[in-house]
């Protein structure tokens, strides 16, 4: 098989006939009929699994993948790699705020630059200027930490050869961010300048942006660890200077020490920096009782389709 388009579902009822008719129109003008479209079904609460199966039913190139709840967008995008067989795998999401016509472009600039992956990125983030801000803040704290190269502002929109997705489900582990796997897993990616629409309201809110934020971080980086062991350091050495220097004053002079006011405020900074210092342990040990149970990444309740591609 030539070609496999990869979306996933969640609350997308509206928008799956009209993305399976342009999903479809894009697929026949690169290969013809040798392609096939993934719908992995993450658990939507809405009617858009038995609206995917109905058209798997008239149409012979559709595969709906039914995971039996929701695991997240990641894991639900992961599965669906699995499922494909084409030489090249064409990953998108299901809500037409990324365009189906994006895959001839793509497959364009892949040809040109016998690239393995065109990845879409966003020449400007959406949003108003504090999240564009808190953006572009973001990337910058995050590749720092992670020493990595991670593009600005991609979409999920991504064409990629058969051997780079072998490559990419090769990594096991449980806790996954999906993007950074895109970047460390290597070879050829070119980017696309894209724009994408706007068909709702985020769900990320400040609190899910930070918790998200939080796990990306603590998966791909052993940074915040080495921070906590040099702030230690750094207050060792202050707190031993200053001892050092209460000696003295005791010593060869007679000005009176500070009590209460300096030990109390001491005792406060040090005992929040204890706390947050113990909350980065607990969540890299969460992250190592999670990945040690090996879980599957998600279980598949049934798979619609398959047999009549």
């Amino acid at each position: 098989m030539k070609l496999s388009i990869v979306a996933t579902l969640y609350q997308s009822a509206p928008y799956i006939a009209e993305f399976h008719q342009r999903a479809s129109t894009a697929a026949k003008q690169l290969v013809g009929e040798d392609y096939e479209i993934i719908l992995v079904n993450d658990g939507s609460p809405d009617n858009s699994l038995d609206l995917a199966v109905r058209i798997a039913e008239r149409d012979g190139h559709i595969v709906v993948v039914d995971l039996s709840r929701n695991f997240g967008h990641h894991k639900a995008m992961m599965a669906g790699l699995e499922h494909a067989l084409g030489e090249q795998i064409f990953l998108i999401d299901s809500d037409l705020e990324e365009e189906p016509e994006w895959l001839l472009e793509f497959s364009e600039l892949m040809a040109a630059e016998r690239a393995d992956v065109v990845y879409g990125r966003q020449q400007e983030r959406k949003g108003g200027w504090f999240e564009r801000w808190s953006g572009e803040v973001y990337y910058s704290v995050f590749n720092w930490l992670c020493n990595i190269d991670h593009p600005r502002n991609i979409v999920t929109a991504r064409l990629m050869t058969r051997r780079y997705v072998d490559a990419l489900l090769q990594y096991r582990e449980r806790e996954i961010v999906i993007s950074c796997l895109w970047v460390i897993t290597g070879f050829k990616q070119c980017e696309k300048l894209v724009r994408k629409h706007m068909s709702s309201e985020s769900t990320y809110g400040l609190a899910k942006k930070i918790e998200h934020a939080t796990n990306v971080v603590t998966s791909f980086s052993e940074t915040p660890l080495k921070l906590i062991f040099y702030s230690g350091l750094t207050i060792f050495v202050a707190a031993l200077a200053y001892a050092g220097y209460l000696v003295f004053i005791r010593l060869f002079s007679s000005q009176t020490v500070d009590g209460w006011t300096s030990v109390m405020v001491s005792v406060w900074v040090l005992g929040g920096m204890i706390a947050s210092f113990i909350g980065v342990i607990g969540i890299y040990l969460a992250k190592i009782f999670s990945e040690t149970k090996q879980r599957p990444l998600t279980i598949v309740r049934n798979v619609y389709g398959r047999s009549k591609t």
